[in-house]
């Protein structure tokens, strides 16, 4: 059995060309060797490389995958794999990846015959932990420890200028990830796409660009979001606590009235560059404003994003664990199981489970369900409590620092 890692995930294979653009060793994959992999296991980054190409981008409805234009893309990767003598394919990465995946998975299934056919099994690596079919992937231990940490110092240095960081951090549609960091970082609230209901939502109206039907769309009323905070600045002042962070999903971008975000560039998923918009900065700007409107005195807000640091930070211990059992549940699942199509799993004391792509992927869109924090389950009931318990009445400390006044220049 040979091993051959491919390089920057599907950018080159789905450019292959056996005459004109013919894949290379050593430019567009390795052989590896066990001495390529010994000692990997706690090291940081992602040897191979990535990519954020999507093969599959034209393909909308089940009925695209018989046009022969529209899966061009996915036939040059099943060509190139081919010709590299693969039998096998080790999917790694988020849910976009899996959606791939899936696409190659349902191309065989039209177009390929038996003798020809690529299995293919995924494995779930994402710091947004939103996958269904698995109770945590593997990264997202690292990255809320790496940015709890970061969280902690930042709590510190408010404490001692008596003022507040709104923190965002990476997850774009649900909020396990800023959840996390919130709760291990012990942040005075958290908020993410799920929390957007209530005051915190407001209807907006939403033409669908295929039909023309027009409804309406759920949207964050950055008003109400800036109102929210600044009552909790003033609720905890009533305790004499003075400091605080704020963490948001940096997920709540994408759910700004379109007057919010005019002109945010999208990647090749179709997804808004949520790191080009300073969400962070927004929101504190128009707290520090707001509450200097609500009682005339200036109070210190800051921002940062967290997320990019984490991401190739040493791996946590428990994703060391998981990783692991994960890549030799993939060897398992396709040698000793024949399985094809099926995401590979854990559950227990990381008992290892094999999970069909059809029970993760919708059939009628071919995207992936995405797993969302359930308002009132007990995680997010966690969350909740431990916002009011951050920080006890203290028994001395240096107090309020007063900011100066904003002068007004001369008429």
């Amino acid at each position: 059995t040979e091993v051959r890692s491919i390089f920057h995930g599907y950018t080159n294979l789905q450019e292959y060309y056996h005459v004109a653009r013919p894949l290379l060793e050593s430019e567009h994959y390795r052989l590896l060797t066990p001495a390529d992999i010994r000692g990997l296991r706690n090291s940081r980054g992602v040897i191979i490389g990535t990519a954020r190409v999507n093969p599959g981008a034209a393909i909308e409805t089940p009925a695209d995958l018989l046009d022969p234009e529209k899966t061009e893309r996915l036939r040059r990767i099943h060509g190139a794999l081919r010709a590299l003598d693969v039998d096998a394919l080790i999917s790694i990465g988020g849910d976009d990846t899996l959606k791939t995946a899936n696409f190659l998975y349902e191309y065989q299934n039209h177009h390929v015959s038996n003798e020809a056919r690529v299995y293919i099994v995924h494995l779930p690596k994402t710091i947004d932990n939103d996958y269904r079919g698995i109770d945590f992937t593997f990264g997202f231990f690292t990255a809320v420890d790496v940015m709890a940490k970061e969280l902690l110092n930042l709590r510190a240095d408010c404490i001692a200028t008596s003022g507040y960081f709104i923190v965002e951090t990476m997850g774009r549609k649900a909020g396990w990830l800023s959840y996390g960091v919130a709760i291990a970082g012990e942040a005075n609230m958290v908020l993410s796409p799920e929390d957007v209901y209530g005051d915190l939502a407001v209807d907006e109206p939403y033409v669908d660009p295929l039909t023309g039907a027009q409804t309406a769309q759920r949207c964050l009323s950055v008003p109400a979001l800036v109102d929210r905070i600044v009552d909790l600045i003033l609720e905890r002042e009533k305790r004499d606590q003075y400091y605080g962070t704020v963490v948001l999903a940096e997920g709540l971008s994408e759910l700004l009235p379109e007057n919010e975000q005019p002109g945010m560039p999208r990647d090749e998923h179709g997804h808004i560059r949520l790191s080009a918009f300073d969400l962070a900065k927004m929101v504190s700007d128009r707290v520090q404003t707001r509450y200097e409107e609500r009682t005339g005195r200036r109070k210190k807000v800051r921002h940062i994003q967290l997320g990019y640091e984490s991401r190739c930070a040493p791996p946590h211990a428990f994703d060391v664990m998981l990783a692991s059992q994960l890549g030799i549940g993939a060897f398992r699942a396709l040698v000793e199981e024949q399985l094809d199509g099926h995401m590979v799993s854990v559950s227990g004391q990381l008992d290892l489970q094999y999970v069909a792509f059809s029970k993760l992927i919708n059939p009628q869109t071919l995207q992936t369900d995405v797993r969302y924090i359930e308002t009132g389950s007990d995680f997010h009931r966690l969350a909740r409590f431990l916002e009011t318990r951050t920080g006890q009445r203290p028994a001395w400390g240096p107090g309020l620092r007063l900011e100066p006044k904003t002068e007004k220049p001369p008429e």
